[in-house]
């Protein structure tokens, strides 16, 4: 019997010239654990003088994470942070009460153009840090646990697994894991209530039928699933403890409408007021910025 519980297929997103599969939220499943948003971003090829401008937009209740395979972001936000990214690393920035950042291509990169690949996903803050003050922080490659199981080698980006500890600072109990492996793996998962296993590519055989790239495997709690790979393979392995219903409206999370609502307004009386003693200002050096959008 298997222990997929349900298979999720991602759905094309055009954010304004760069496309990404959408995977959750999805209709018949909203999160996985504290997990709920999941993109994958590209693969994506940019020639020289184009890049990604995603401007300056808002967060509440959430922290977003950023990882790359290839090509590299540049992270500003309204607490004074720059940041590049680059392949490995991880960008982790916790919105609590609110935060707006901007994601562009470095101008160097966009001179000589590039790929771009990775995963962005947003994790819900329990109730009681929902309202916690923002904060960013950047964990080179280099600081992460490396995991080395049955034939795969997987790096923690956040959480708790396999006796090991992320440095990310995360706010309820999390795993998320990037996976790299040869064919013919054993692909452990650690003990929690709720995971899953996103294929970005090759492909893997689950309880023996086979999943290839771009599908979300979402598993039934007390599964004990048998994952191998069918060749070489890139993996994220996501999950940990359910939080509760969240509400998601445009860059928005909370548990109750009202905090949706109060998000819109701030945003909206922000833009009017010019970020001036504002609940949200702009980034350093960003100008621009995305305004609610229409109801």
């Amino acid at each position: 019997m298997s222990s997929v519980e349900i298979v999720i297929e991602p759905r094309t997103r055009d954010l304004g010239g760069f496309t990404v599969g959408r995977v959750l939220p999805y209709a018949k499943r909203r999160m996985v654990g504290p997990f709920i948003f999941f993109d994958e971003m590209g693969p994506a090829t940019f020639a020289p003088g184009k890049g990604i401008d995603v401007r300056p937009h808002p967060h509440i209740g959430l922290a977003t994470v950023t990882y790359l395979f290839d090509g590299e972001i540049r992270h500003r936000d309204s607490l004074g942070y720059d940041q590049v990214i680059r392949p490995g690393d991880v960008n982790w920035m916790t919105a609590g009460r609110g935060i707006a950042h901007s994601e562009r291509t470095d101008d160097a990169r966009r001179q000589s153009g590039q790929k771009l690949h990775g995963i962005q996903s947003w994790v819900a803050l329990p109730e009681g840090d929902a309202e916690c003050a923002p904060s960013f922080h950047h964990h080179p490659k280099e600081t992460l646990p490396v995991i080395e199981r049955g034939g795969a080698s997987m790096r923690l980006i956040a959480g708790e697994a396999f006796d090991e500890t992320s440095p990310v600072k995360t706010h309820s109990p999390i795993f998320y894991l990037g996976v790299e492996a040869e064919a013919g793996a054993d692909i452990p998962l650690p003990d929690y209530e709720e995971r899953a296993a996103y294929v970005v590519s090759g492909g893997v055989s689950i309880d023996g039928e086979e999943y290839g790239a771009g599908k979300m495997a979402v598993f039934a709690p007390d599964g004990a699933p048998a994952i191998k790979t069918t060749k070489p393979s890139r993996l994220m392995l996501l999950g940990g403890a359910p939080l509760g219903k969240r509400l998601i409206w445009w860059n928005l999370v909370a548990s109750s409408q009202a905090r949706i609502d109060q998000g819109k307004k701030e945003w909206k009386a922000s833009a009017d007021a010019g970020f001036k003693d504002s609940a949200f200002s702009l980034p350093p050096n960003e100008t621009e910025f995305i305004p609610l959008p229409e109801e």
